[in-house]
């Protein structure tokens, strides 16, 4: 005779070996990671080849929006068939050298009236609202009005960029556009896009 307890216990002998969840699971976590991974990079080469192009950051103008080393791809295509918009991150050329490539803040559109005063940016006769700053807008500038197919730009850092404010950079000309900034891929902690203060586009147009 034998108990219900002895026959619920196989023969040592008999029974299959334990399955290894721990290392089936670790190497499914490897797969997927070398999918995404892959998947990642498949993305960014399509992006780099046919809609933009990559970038560097290097100094702190538009810092805490954009920080030094941070990478960024700059789409180079939309701007062939939409106008830019107020509050997109542009990459242009530097006007005092073209070899140059700067990163700003557009900030007025052409035929628009833009004044510094009472430490904020004035945009038509309206402040902007602007909670990304951690610095002031100190100063005073304008007012003026935007030429045509020109923009005014202004960094995040406004105690540190040389940005419209300055003679050097001035109303930057259309033809200087590269694109707009549409992704952060690097580093990977802040991975995203980049877009405009939705508020800003309310601003009545001229």
């Amino acid at each position: 005779m034998y108990s219900h307890e002895d026959e619920a216990i196989p023969n040592s002998a008999d029974a299959p070996a334990p399955r290894r969840e721990v290392g089936w699971r670790t190497a499914s976590l490897w797969t997927e990671l070398v999918r995404v991974l892959g998947a990642s990079l498949l993305l960014t080469f399509f992006i780099v080849t046919f809609v933009g192009r990559a970038f560097t950051v290097e100094g702190p103008s538009m810092y805490p929006t954009l920080r030094s080393g941070e990478r960024l791809i700059v789409d180079e295509l939309s701007y062939r068939f939409t106008s830019p918009q107020r509050g997109d991150i542009i990459v242009f050329r530097y006007p005092s050298d073209p070899r140059e490539f700067f990163v700003k803040r557009l900030v007025a559109l052409p035929g628009e009236e833009v004044a510094i005063r009472d430490h904020r940016v004035w945009v038509n006769g309206q402040p902007l609202d602007e909670e990304y700053l951690q610095t002031e807008t100190l100063g005073e500038f304008g007012p003026v009005i935007v030429p045509a197919d020109h923009y005014f730009v202004l960094g995040d850092n406004r105690t540190n960029s040389a940005d419209s404010r300055d003679p050097r950079v001035g109303f930057i000309p259309h033809r200087y556009i590269v694109g707009r900034v549409l992704w952060r891929y690097w580093p990977l902690d802040r991975i995203g896009t980049l877009r405009p203060p939705p508020q800003w586009q309310a601003l009545a147009r001229p």
